[in-house]
């Protein structure tokens, strides 16, 4: 292997954990406060989360930039107050990451949260007189375990793999921001077919681990 293709392997690997963190985080929560609250500011923020599955990436990806840039709303004040630039970074690798799977992530964990079984199996936990906290660690969780660990195998899958947003805010700088998937970009730009190749494998291989634990997931699900 050539040396120069270790560094878009390992901050491929760093996205995707750094995505997978922020599922946890994030996006878990997120899905079960919109599958219990049924209001307009779930449906807007259920959206917003879902937009990268639905809006072109790399249109996505421009208006990050703009939203990003050192004179963006968000970017602007970060800059002038922190001296932080997100455009561009690794920061913005995983961040484009997170954003890529997070659809892939929250609406199953939301459809898992609003089973109307495990409502059911909740209410009849408080009646027996469970606390809230109880019956969430001990019902609500133990139910939609491997739904959520499925959910962020997703994620992370569909993380490991994005082009549009990550260039656009990523920037594609050698031996800073590019991935595995844009180094194979790169690649075939310059003619080197057996690098591309090369690369594609390596995906091949993370995408089958994954597919493997999905797998193992669903055969250890009771339903």
């Amino acid at each position: 292997m050539q040396e120069g293709l270790w560094f878009p392997i390992a901050l491929t690997l760093k996205a995707c954990a750094a995505s997978f963190v922020l599922f946890v985080v994030i996006a878990v929560p997120l899905g079960y406060f919109c599958a219990r609250r049924r209001s307009a500011a779930s449906r807007a923020l259920m959206f917003v989360c879902t937009l990268s599955l639905i809006f072109p990436p790399v249109a996505l990806g421009y208006l990050l930039l703009l939203l990003l840039g050192i004179n963006g709303l968000v970017g602007a004040p970060l800059h002038a107050w922190f001296d932080v630039r997100v455009i561009f970074s690794q920061s913005a690798v995983c961040m484009a990451a997170f954003i890529a799977g997070l659809p892939l992530v929250i609406r199953p964990v939301k459809i898992a949260f609003e089973l109307r079984a495990l409502i059911e199996l909740e209410q009849v936990a408080r009646v027996c007189g469970a606390a809230p906290l109880t019956v969430f660690f001990t019902v609500t969780v133990s139910s939609v375990r491997n739904a959520v660990l499925a959910a962020l195998l997703l994620g992370v899958a569909r993380a490991s793999g994005k082009v549009g947003i990550t260039m656009m805010i990523g920037g594609n700088v050698a031996n800073s921001t590019n991935t595995l998937s844009l180094e194979i970009f790169n690649a075939v730009g310059r003619g080197d077919f057996e690098t591309a190749t090369f690369l594609c494998v390596i995906l091949a291989a993370l995408a089958l681990v994954l597919y493997i634990c999905l797998e193992m997931l669903r055969r250890k699900d009771p339903a």
